[in-house]
């Protein structure tokens, strides 16, 4: 038996938000770990001096192999949920990475087995380290990270969905790069400052010049990504348009641009 429209519209959400939750979760505990790009690349440092005082690098968190997927999604649940879909999403996403840390927090305390601690007192190099203390190091993130990435997180989303609907307001139906594209470099904008004011400037001791320069080096990261995912928010239409059917789809497109 054929599925119904309203069957594939929840399995289409819960597709959605499941991989939206996944990767955010996940941007967010593995985030502790700065890598470079530069190395990656295998390409020189690009020493970019801003603000004639500091010379920076695209050394990046780890999140930010997560993020475009979040960002897809994003974009996804916003044309075909709308506001309503993308706040639920995002809220629930909040509470579930706040969860998450605070169960990551409890276990991080509990006193290790002394079998535990002994096997692993020596890498493989044979350099002798304190597996709890890394373990620890690892995932206890400062306080001001998480409510920073929180924060921002949940304004860069709001602030998407809306700049997205106005934009599809203006545009209808057609030119989905446009809405897509121009509310996650606006959302990202916001982000990119926000998290770093609030954990290194308001909570730690940056000074205000770079908290902007570093802000700036990961929105140039953010805004070349943004343009890179393009072609995949039209697969991702492209794959839901013939899941649901163009006539579905496009009455459940029409539905997201009224939803509040």
């Amino acid at each position: 038996m054929n599925q119904s429209f309203e069957d594939k519209k929840n399995t289409l959400f819960l597709v959605l938000a499941g991989i939206f939750i996944t990767n955010a979760l996940l941007a967010e505990i593995v985030g502790v770990k700065i890598f470079s790009l530069e190395k990656l690349l295998n390409t020189d440092p690009a020493q970019i001096s801003l603000l004639g005082e500091f010379v920076l690098d695209f050394n990046l968190t780890a999140g930010v192999v997560l993020w475009p997927v979040v960002f897809i999604c994003t974009d996804i649940i916003n044309e075909y949920f709308g506001k309503s879909g993308v706040k639920k999403i995002s809220f629930l996403t909040a509470g579930l990475v706040s969860f998450a840390f605070l169960m990551i927090y409890i276990i991080t305390v509990l006193p290790p087995a002394d079998f535990w601690v002994d096997i692993n007192s020596v890498d493989k190099q044979g350099n002798s380290f304190n597996i709890n203390s890394a373990f620890q190091t690892i995932f206890n993130q400062g306080l001001g990270i998480i409510v920073g990435s929180l924060v921002a997180f949940l304004i860069a989303q709001i602030l998407d969905v809306t700049v997205f609907q106005k934009l599809r307001s203006i545009t209808g139906p057609k030119m989905i790069w446009l809405r897509a594209t121009g509310s996650t470099l606006f959302s990202q904008l916001i982000d990119s400052f926000v998290v770093l004011i609030i954990a290194f400037y308001i909570w730690g001791n940056w000074p205000l010049k770079q908290v902007i320069a570093v802000g700036i080096i990961n929105y140039i990261y953010k805004f070349v990504i943004a343009m890179a995912l393009t072609p995949f928010i039209y697969l991702g239409h492209y794959l839901i348009d013939s899941y649901l059917g163009k006539e579905n789809a496009e009455r459940l497109t029409e539905e997201a641009s009224m939803s509040k």
